[in-house]
């Protein structure tokens, strides 16, 4: 039987979360069934109300305790009910696990910006990748990048205001209901079909790739996968997708990390768009995980269009990618502090430093960074490479140091044997 956890402020949506719950109802028919949990201020008395907010509010209330939302400004309310909302939906979550009878196969929300942003925290913070999520929200056409983050929650934009039921607004939350409906009844049968402890037979690998390391991260797959009983899963590091990778390693999804492209570490210290943030390296370090490092794309910080750059950087080697994306050289100041970064990483967080492995592609950290190229900058690699090589001497962790560029096929195929070698399995034995 899917079941649909339905999220939202009964006290100002009450309508419209009654209609989605009835046509979530009407399009899954008598096998589903919907948790209406009201994340509200004010206690709104309806029969269809599963969870209450003063419930919410009293037993899955965070640590410090209780507290009385009446006289709380908006914002604080909303940050409390994040709190609460999370400790009830980890605590049904982990039911499910336990008894599929109470399993959670998909979960939803309509509402405004203050609804976005409470039941989009909620989501990101307990349900796996994997698990459908689906907003209905008054800004889902806007920059989704805060709310979404590292997860698969799928924004739908609800054209007008969910703000009294009309024709349109019917029409888009019958659609929003018939796609949980499906996400939820495919979801339900994969996890039937495959249990939880028993998820796939081959070793998940997460490889982390940038247009300039494709054909390397694009070699590392094939010759994993064609020998080896080894899926890749592929992250485009464009800040969400380097944090996506590391969240799946938490989960316990991805095995082991080929970490070829370290380019989000670039705009983290120098402020480019592609920022995974201050944790990147963090997940497959402290798990302890088999785990290579290389630096593919330290060469460069992402910005927007031309006219985006900062100032401060305007007199920088620039190169513009494509229309919307330009690139800046990093500078050798900027290189060490990549390299100080890796090192630091690796040092403090490395739970088992034997299944580390640091990778310096010495002909070139990108396509771009060749001989000839036009991020070639000698001593600007050299600054990254050194600051490796120093700051990790007499360590525990391998450092290799290769003569060949990141994309060259040899260098690919080498590094994803390390990682094989790491992991300590066989060659799939063809018949």
């Amino acid at each position: 039987m899917p079941h649909i956890v339905l999220l939202g402020t009964c006290d100002t949506k009450i309508a419209e979360l009654l209609y989605l719950r009835s046509q979530i109802l009407e399009s899954g028919g008598s096998s589903y069934r919907v948790t209406l949990v009201d994340v509200g201020r004010k206690p709104v008395h309806d029969k269809h109300i599963d969870i209450r907010p003063d419930t919410l509010a009293t037993q899955y209330a965070p640590e410090n305790g209780a507290q009385d939302m009446a006289d709380m400004p908006r914002g604080d309310v909303i940050k409390y009910m994040i709190a609460c909302a999370t400790n009830w939906l980890t605590e049904a979550y982990a039911k499910g696990l336990e008894d599929p009878k109470a399993a959670i196969h998909g979960c939803i929300n309509a509402g405004g910006t203050g609804n976005t942003s409470l039941v989009s925290a909620v989501m990101r913070n307990v349900l796996p990748i994997g698990l459908p999520k689906l907003i209905v929200s008054t800004n889902a056409s806007g920059d989704m990048g805060p709310i979404v983050g590292e997860s698969d929650i799928t924004m739908m934009y609800s054209v007008c205001d969910i703000a009294g039921l009309n024709y349109l607004l019917r029409r888009i939350l019958s659609n929003a209901a018939g796609a949980i409906v499906g996400m939820a009844k495919a979801y339900e049968a994969s996890a039937s079909a495959r249990p939880q402890n028993d998820r796939h037979q081959k070793k998940i690998v997460g490889l982390s790739m940038f247009g300039v390391t494709t054909p390397c991260v694009d070699q590392v797959r094939n010759y994993l996968e064609s020998n080896y009983d080894i899926e890749c899963i592929v992250f485009h590091c464009t800040g969400a997708g380097g944090r996506a990778m590391e969240r799946l390693v938490s989960e316990g999804v991805v095995e082991a990390v080929l970490d070829v492209t370290t380019t989000e570490i670039c705009d983290f210290l120098s402020g480019g768009m592609m920022d995974a943030g201050p944790l990147r390296l963090e997940a497959p370090l402290k798990a302890g995980i088999p785990y290579v490092i290389s630096c593919g794309a330290t060469d460069m910080v992402n910005f927007g269009p031309k006219s985006t750059v900062p100032e401060r950087y305007q007199n920088r080697t620039l190169f513009e990618h494509n229309p919307t994306v330009t690139l800046m050289r990093t500078s050798p100041d900027e290189c060490k502090a990549i390299g100080t970064f890796i090192v630091d990483k690796v040092k403090r967080f490395a739970k088992d430093p034997a299944k580390v492995e640091v990778i310096l592609p010495l002909g070139g950290v990108s396509m771009i960074a060749i001989p000839d190229g036009p991020f070639y900058d000698a001593q600007a690699d050299e600054a990254l490479f050194s600051a490796i090589r120093n700051g990790l001497e007499g360590s525990d962790v391998v450092v290799v140091e290769d003569q060949r560029d990141i994309n060259d096929e040899g260098f690919a195929v080498d590094t994803a044997e390390r990682l094989v070698r790491l992991m300590g399995i066989a060659k799939r034995i063809r018949s």
